[in-house]
């Protein structure tokens, strides 16, 4: 095989790779257990290595070591993509405010009711709740309402 062959036979087997571990992955993961091409390049490297020494095994070739030097979306997927990004994390950011606004609102009531404070039946717990949620979870400042008289 001639050297240029060689060239071009890892550069083909090099792009194949990367194109099959790309497809793999995710660019970026939400979830803490997801492995994702830039949350976690030393395990995408070690994968990359591995697949690229299977590949190039049978021209001779031994893999040390391999890495991503830059990751990109193509032009003309890159804005849908990163509409996409931003969605997502505002979905994930979106879901452990929620998560954190139901642990407090649970917590408020189990302390009102410890406490002897208030006695609530399941409608005004229900009400209660969907202040406290608003209260918690709102963008601006809660706003006071008076009540002047009775839910019933």
């Amino acid at each position: 095989m001639l050297a240029k062959d060689y060239e071009q036979f890892v550069a083909i087997q090099s792009e194949t790779a990367l194109r099959h571990l790309a497809s793999l992955y995710p660019y970026d993961a939400y979830d803490e257990k997801e492995r994702s091409l830039r949350g976690n390049p030393e395990e995408i490297a070690e994968d990359l290595r591995r697949e690229l020494q299977e590949r190039l095994a049978a021209g001779g070739v031994e893999v040390l070591e391999a890495r991503l030097s830059h990751l990109a979306y193509a032009p003309e997927i890159a804005s849908a993509m990163l509409q996409r990004q931003q969605a997502a994390a505002i979905i994930a950011a979106r879901q452990k405010i929620v998560e954190g606004a139901a642990g407090m609102v649970q917590m408020a009531l189990e302390k009102l009711q410890r406490e002897g404070v208030l006695e609530l039946d399941e409608e005004r717990k229900a009400a209660m709740v969907n202040n406290l949620m608003v209260a918690v979870i709102g963008e601006r400042g809660a706003q006071p309402v008076l009540n002047i008289g009775s839910l019933y």
